[in-house]
């Protein structure tokens, strides 16, 4: 019998989108708004789901007080008011858009994760736009 925990984080963080090889011109046609040069801000909100067998001995999938801490050690910590294009070292090359950063906090989380488990991270950018990566 599977069964999924999920836990809710939270952080703020800072972005630009924009690719460097690219002019300005076509910068702004594709992320009008978001390649605004000052950077521009989000409320992320982060739900982090852990699937597996009940261990019979403890009761649990997985410890959420663990999942709790990895949660905020590798993603709040690491991404919490910070810059993602300047602050955070995955991001120096690759554009911050919700669809890379959600497969950046599943790759730091899927390390430190039973891999008898399965994982899913939904990232909340905007309470009506969010992505989900389960590592397909």
């Amino acid at each position: 019998m599977k069964v999924t925990i999920s836990r809710k984080a939270h952080f703020n963080a800072a972005h630009r989108l924009y690719r460097k090889d690219w002019s300005d011109e076509q910068n702004d046609a594709i992320f009008g708004k978001c390649n605004n040069a000052n950077f521009h801000g989000h409320n992320y909100e982060l739900i982090v789901g852990v699937t597996g067998e009940i261990d019979q001995e403890t009761g649990y999938v997985m410890d959420i007080k663990i999942l709790a801490d990895l949660i905020k050690e590798e993603i709040e910590d690491q991404f919490d008011h910070k810059n993602l294009n300047l602050d955070v070292p995955e991001f120096l090359d690759l554009n911050p858009t919700a669809e890379n950063i959600v497969v950046v906090i599943w790759n730091k989380l899927r390390k430190k994760i039973n891999k008898n488990h399965d994982l899913e991270v939904v990232l909340y950018e905007t309470p009506r736009n969010f992505v989900t990566y389960k590592g397909e």
